[in-house]
Formats: C-alpha cells, sequence, structure tokens
C-alpha cells in the first residue's frame, strides 16, 4: 500500500454523520483538484461566536496529515478531524444548508462552547444565596466584563435562582443565551442545591421584573 493508503494508521468509525446531499457536493469539489484520491476534507475548529464553534473544512493531503489527526471514510472520501476537537464534534452533521439559496455547507453540532470561557474553581462559602453572588462576582462577573456587562442574583425560590443581566449584555441578542449556556452551566455546576437559573431580565425594557 503506499502511504497516502496507510497514514494516519489509526482509523475510527465515523465520528460525524455526513448526509448524502454534503457527501455529494464535497465529491463533486473535491474531484476537481489535483489528485483528488490523496485528499481528504479537514474539519477544524478555529474558534467560538457567542453559542456556536467556528469551523475551518478544507481539503488536506492525506500523507501530510499531523500523525495525531482522527481518520474515517465515507464511501471514497475521507475526513480529517484535529485531536483537539474530537470531542467538539463528536454527534455532528454535516449537511447542506436547509435554505436551498444558501451555499456552502453547514455543520449541525449538539456540542456548545461556553460562551464565558474557562472560569476556573472557586471554593464557596456561606449560605445558598452567598455562594451564588460569590460565584458571579469572582468568576461570571470577570468574564462577562469584556463584553462590558454583568450578572447579578436578584433572589433565590427554593432551588432556583433568578439573575439578570446588565450593562453590554443586557438587551444583546446573545444574552439569553449566554446565561443559558454559560451562566446557568457555572451556577449548576458550582453549587449543587440550585436545580434551575432563570433569567429574570426584562431585555426589551431595561429593567428587572422580578421583585419590582
Amino acid at each position: 500500500m503506499s502511504e497516502t493508503d496507510t497514514y494516519p494508521d489509526e482509523r475510527v468509525d465515523q465520528l460525524m454523520t455526513v448526509t448524502e446531499a454534503a457527501l455529494a457536493k464535497v465529491l463533486e469539489v473535491r474531484n476537481e483538484e489535483d489528485d483528488p484520491a490523496g485528499l481528504a476534507l479537514r474539519v477544524s475548529i478555529t474558534g467560538s461566536q457567542g453559542v456556536d464553534y467556528v469551523y475551518d473544512l478544507a481539503f488536506f493531503e492525506i500523507a501530510a496529515a499531523p500523525e495525531d489527526d482522527v481518520r474515517w471514510e465515507v464511501d471514497d472520501l475521507s475526513f480529517l478531524i484535529p485531536a483537539e476537537d474530537r470531542e467538539k464534534l463528536a454527534g455532528a452533521t454535516l449537511d447542506l444548508p436547509s435554505n436551498p439559496t444558501q451555499g456552502g455547507l453547514v455543520i449541525r453540532n449538539p456540542n456548545r462552547p461556553n460562551p464565558l470561557g474557562d472560569i476556573g474553581t472557586l471554593e464557596l462559602t456561606g449560605e445558598i444565596p452567598e455562594q451564588v453572588g460569590q460565584l458571579i462576582a469572582e468568576r461570571i462577573n470577570p468574564a462577562l466584563a469584556s463584553h462590558g456587562g454583568y450578572a447579578t442574583l436578584v433572589g433565590i425560590e427554593g432551588s432556583t435562582a433568578y439573575v439578570t443581566m446588565g450593562g453590554g449584555c443586557q438587551g444583546c441578542s446573545m444574552s439569553a443565551a449566554t446565561l443559558t449556556e454559560g451562566i446557568r452551566s457555572a451556577i449548576l455546576e458550582a453549587v449543587p442545591e440550585i436545580l434551575e437559573v432563570v433569567d429574570a431580565t426584562d431585555h426589551s425594557a431595561g429593567e428587572n421584573p422580578f421583585y419590582s
């Protein structure tokens, strides 16, 4: 066998689902390249925007692929994914856009980045409201500061924490998603007594309708 046939050495089961329509489109484009049989479609994550990853899709010589790239085949097309993106892309689907007038490919990915980034760990003390407030003040708000925003705990009822967002986050189209994906997960993970986090901000009015 040639080097192209054997490199990378380890192949895996299909990591991403590839629809027939997407496969046909990729093969159509690849077959216009020189030595199409030696090319794989490499899918990588280049960053994040809000609660979605940003992707790069490009043809890559299989023989030159990094040794730790994940490789698998769909029909006669090879796919490559950087090792560091394996978990982030597991279970994703490569497809054509739902709107037929929109060109290119889309990746429907159930995995989401934390829009707050890595907020680290913190040893929380005091009663439950104090713990949530401490987490917001010392971890969440510093992460939100880069967006010119901040979060505030306005109350706890039972196992539910009510949080509002202000500053650059208030009224922002991404603020609800940021709360759900970032703040909510941070609070639920750090304070197990809290089972739900509710965004109590009135984003249209710029006011707090909770406990008014």
